[in-house]
């Protein structure tokens, strides 16, 4: 795996750079935000926020809008403020300074895991598609406002529609930008829409299975998830239990 390394202090970076050779990875050191932006970033990429030049955040949003890449940042800034806006802009994990060597090379398994896994394709009859209300149409079809309808990878709930082949988003047709975890988030809400999702399995699923970090995490990505989706009536909130999307009547955008 080539591994983007984006870390200012040499006393740092020296030790994670052999380390992490000594376990497989191919290693790219770099020690300003200007050279993290320049430079390759490879299968995965571990930010520093204290970096000389500019904000690891800002550094983080660039990349997130350029890149898919996996992002995990390492820093000292351990207030849950950083965490929740670090990972709202699209990092993948958010590791505290000081770590071990052995928890990094977990994390980075553990987020290539989870963004290397796609879900599976709906199953559908040649030429058709299949239709939550169990009649099969013609491909591409959309029945009713409140339909749900899956064509190849590209799943339609009401106006919202979602590829997971090219991870991308529309609502009536317009394309929505979403952070890799709101799309993970959307995409596992959409596997049995209507359906609630408790958190700790959305945690476990878009997160980690082991995931101890703040579950306001959850709620901030829910947040913003509803605000780009133009109508906070599409994912409902279950008090005490969990998520769910919303497969009633088309929501205006």
């Amino acid at each position: 795996m080539q591994v983007l390394l984006v870390e200012d202090d040499a006393s740092i970076a020296e030790p994670l750079v052999d380390g992490l050779a000594r376990y497989g990875f191919a290693m790219r050191w770099v020690r300003t935000g200007a050279d993290a932006l320049d430079a390759p970033c490879g299968e995965m990429v571990l930010l520093d926020l204290g970096l000389p030049d500019m904000d690891g955040i800002d550094v983080c949003r660039q990349l997130r809008q350029r890149s898919a890449v996996p992002i995990i940042m390492l820093t000292a800034r351990g207030a849950e403020t950083d965490r929740v806006v670090g990972l709202e802009i699209g990092a993948d994990d958010y590791l505290a300074k000081p770590f071990s060597m052995r928890e990094l090379v977990a994390r980075i398994r553990a987020v290539t895991r989870r963004t290397s896994m796609a879900p599976p394709e709906p199953l559908a009859p040649a030429g058709g598609a299949v239709v939550a209300t169990g009649s099969v149409v013609g491909a591409g079809t959309v029945v009713g406002a409140g339909s749900v309808v899956a064509t190849g990878s590209v799943q339609r709930v009401g106006n919202l529609s979602i590829d997971r082949r090219t991870r991308q988003v529309t609502v009536a047709g317009q394309p929505v930008m979403l952070a890799p975890k709101e799309f993970d988030l959307l995409a596992l809400l959409a596997e049995d829409p209507g359906a609630v999702c408790s958190r700790q399995r959305i945690l476990g699923a878009v997160w980690d299975p082991h995931f101890f970090g703040p579950t306001k995490t959850l709620d901030v990505h829910i947040a913003a998830l509803r605000r780009k989706l133009g109508d906070p009536r599409r994912i409902e909130t279950l008090r005490g239990v969990g998520f769910r999307l919303s497969v009633g009547a088309r929501h205006a955008r």
